[in-house]
C-alpha cells in the first residue's frame, strides 16, 4: 500500500512538526512576547500576525565539548612585553575579552531571534491565559461563515457520505445490463434441456444434451463473475458550502475612565472587547466599532485615546449613554444596522445618576438595539449602578445582561456566560 504525505501547505523547506515543537518549547518567551505586543495592537487589527523576538540567550541548546585533562601544549604568539616567567594580570572589568550582548566597535553578533507567529497562533497565545476551551478557540480563529447545503449524489466521495440506496440501485442497474443476455439464454437452455430429457435418448440426443450442460455451466460461470458490488456503483451525498446571509452591525464600546478605573482595568476592558468584536466579526460581514469614553462628560474617541488617554475626573454614566444615542440617530439606522453596546466601568457613579441610567437603557437604548451587556470591573463590592442594572436584567434578560470581573482569569468565562446560545 502506497501513502502519500502532503506538505503544500507547510511551504518551502519548512515543516509544521517542527514549528509547533518550537512554539511548545518556548512557550513562555513567546506568551510574554505576545502580551506586550497586545497592549499595543487595535483591537481590529487580528487579520495578521504577530512578529515575535526572543533574546538570543532564552534560545540557546546545550552542546557538548571536550573538557580540560590529560596533557597538552599550548604554544602562544610571543610580543615585546612579556618574557617567560611574567604574570599577566586579568584585564579591569568593563576591559577586552569576551561580550555578553552589548554593542562593540567591530565584529558581528546575533543577539535576538526574531519569527513571525500566524493568525492563529496569535490568537492562540493571545487567549491562553484566559482559558479558553479549545473548541471554542478554533471557532474565534475561522475565516468565513458557510453552511453545507445537499447538492445532489456524485461517483466519489468520504466514505462517511455513502448513499446506500443510490448505490444499491445503480448495481442492481449494471448487473441486469452486463447479465441480461446471459440470463435470458439461461433460462432458454434449462427449458431446452428439460425437454430433451423427457424424450428417447439416443446418440444425438445425448450430444445435445451435453452441447447444453456445458453452455448453461459457462453462462452460470459468467453470471457469477459479475460482481454483486463494484467501485462503479457506490453514489455518495454531495455537500456544497453554502455562504450564510450576513448584514452589518456596530458595537458601541462605553468605558468609564475617571480617577478609579486603573491602567490594569482597562486591559482587562480591551481583553474583553476583544472578544466581542472577534464574535461580531464571525457573525456580521461588516462590523464597526464606535468608542466613547466618559468621567463627567462623554465623547468619541479613537481606540488610543480610548484605552491610554490619561484625562480623568468624576463620573456621569447617563452622559455615555446619552452621546450614544445621538450617534445612533445620526450615523446608524436601526432598520440598517445590528446594534450592540458593551459598557465596562468599576461601578463608582453617583447616586444621582443610576436611576437616569436605569430609566435612558429601558426607554430609549434597549428597544433599538440587538443586545446591550455591561461588565463590572473592580474587586470592590458593587455600587448603587449595580442595583439600578439588576432591575433592568430581570425585566430585559433577553436583551441585557451583566457581569463582574475580577481578574484576567474572569474575562472568557464572563464572556461564555454573556454570549451563550440560548434557547428561543
Amino acid at each position: 500500500m502506497s501513502y502519500i504525505v502532503d506538505r503544500r501547505l507547510n511551504g518551502k523547506d519548512k515543516s509544521s512538526v517542527n514549528r509547533q515543537r518550537f512554539l511548545d518549547r518556548y512557550k513562555k518567551q513567546i506568551k510574554e512576547a505576545v502580551s506586550d505586543a497586545t497592549s499595543q495592537r487595535s483591537i481590529t487589527d487580528l487579520e495578521s500576525g504577530e512578529k515575535v523576538t526572543i533574546p538570543q540567550r532564552n534560545i540557546s541548546e546545550p552542546i557538548f565539548q571536550h573538557g580540560e585533562g590529560g596533557d597538552r601544549t599550548v604554544i602562544h604568539p610571543g610580543n615585546k612585553e612579556f618574557t617567560t616567567g611574567d604574570q599577566i594580570q586579568r584585564p579591569e572589568s568593563g576591559g577586552g575579552g569576551g561580550g555578553s550582548g552589548e554593542a562593540s566597535d567591530s565584529g558581528e553578533g546575533s543577539d535576538e531571534f526574531i519569527f513571525s507567529l500566524s493568525r492563529e497562533e496569535y490568537l492562540d497565545f493571545l487567549f491562553d491565559d484566559l482559558e479558553l476551551p479549545n473548541l471554542l478557540k478554533q471557532h474565534l480563529k475561522g475565516t468565513d461563515s458557510f453552511r453545507y447545503k445537499h447538492a445532489g449524489v456524485v461517483s466519489e466521495g468520504n466514505p462517511s457520505k455513502i448513499n446506500i440506496v443510490r448505490s444499491m440501485r445503480t448495481s442492481l442497474s449494471r448487473r441486469l445490463a452486463l447479465g441480461g443476455s446471459a440470463r435470458t439464454r439461461l433460462k432458454e437452455a434449462r427449458i431446452e434441456l428439460a425437454l430433451l430429457r423427457e424424450d428417447e435418448i439416443n446418440v444425438e440426443r445425448r450430444r445435445a444434451i451435453l452441447l447444453l450442460e456445458e453452455e448453461i455451466k459457462a453462462l452460470t460461470e459468467r453470471l457469477a463473475r459479475i460482481p454483486y458490488l463494484d467501485t462503479y456503483d457506490l453514489r455518495y451525498n454531495h455537500h456544497v458550502k453554502d455562504p450564510v446571509p450576513t448584514s452589518q452591525a456596530v458595537m458601541f464600546c462605553l468605558m468609564d475612565v475617571s480617577g478609579s478605573m486603573t491602567q490594569q482595568m482597562k486591559e482587562m476592558a480591551k481583553r474583553f472587547y476583544m472578544l466581542l468584536y472577534l464574535f461580531l466579526e464571525r457573525s456580521y460581514e461588516k462590523t464597526e466599532i464606535v468608542f466613547i469614553r466618559h468621567h463627567t462628560s462623554a465623547k468619541e474617541v479613537d481606540e488610543q485615546e480610548f484605552f491610554y488617554s490619561r484625562e480623568t475626573g468624576g463620573t456621569v454614566v447617563s452622559s455615555a449613554l446619552k452621546l450614544m444615542d445621538k450617534i445612533i440617530a445620526d450615523r446608524y439606522p436601526v432598520d440598517q444596522w445590528n446594534i450592540y453596546g458593551a459598557q465596562a466601568s468599576d461601578g463608582d457613579n453617583w447616586n444621582d445618576d443610576s436611576p437616569i441610567c436605569k430609566q435612558f437603557l429601558t426607554e430609549k437604548l434597549l428597544p433599538i438595539t440587538q443586545y446591550f451587556t455591561y461588565v463590572e470591573i473592580t474587586p470592590r463590592t458593587h455600587q448603587s449602578l449595580w442595583d439600578q442594572y439588576q432591575l433592568i436584567e430581570q425585566a430585559y434578560g433577553d436583551q441585557f445582561a451583566m457581569q463582574e470581573i475580577k481578574d484576567l482569569s474572569d474575562i472568557y468565562p464572563v464572556f461564555r456566560e454573556l454570549f451563550q446560545r440560548r434557547e428561543a
